[in-house]
């Protein structure tokens, strides 16, 4: 499995992610989400696996009450302002491959596993 995990540093639910893949010894990329951001590739890539970009949005965080995301008339200004501002972002997001996860996943996280070691 090629794991990566974009988080944030004080997010509770990263560190949760962290320690299930630890736990199970399996090797993870950890990318700070608000330090590095995702690339564009990353991005449309999760975004397509999670079921659109409206998906990612964390409608509960401070970011977003002094955002003005939710103003925005257009998608395409929406996709356009998480893309730049990450901390709008929920997290953590986990990635095998084409395959991602928003939160604290374990159970899709338990059939990647499974799927894994069924191609083995």
């Amino acid at each position: 499995m090629n794991i990566q995990i974009f988080g944030k540093a004080k997010c509770f639910d990263t560190k949760k992610a962290e320690r299930y893949f630890k736990e199970r010894r399996i090797k993870v990329q950890n990318i700070d989400l608000l330090r590095y951001g995702m690339s564009v590739k990353e991005f449309d890539s999760v975004k397509s696996a999670v079921g659109g970009f409206e998906n990612m949005i964390d409608t509960n965080s401070k970011a977003y009450a002094n955002s003005t995301i939710a103003y925005l008339a257009y998608e395409s200004d929406k996709e356009k302002k998480l893309f730049e501002n990450p901390e709008l972002m929920k997290t953590p997001i986990v990635r095998n491959g084409r395959k991602a996860t928003i939160g604290y996943c374990p159970d899709v996280w338990k059939k990647w596993e499974e799927e894994e070691k069924a191609t083995k």
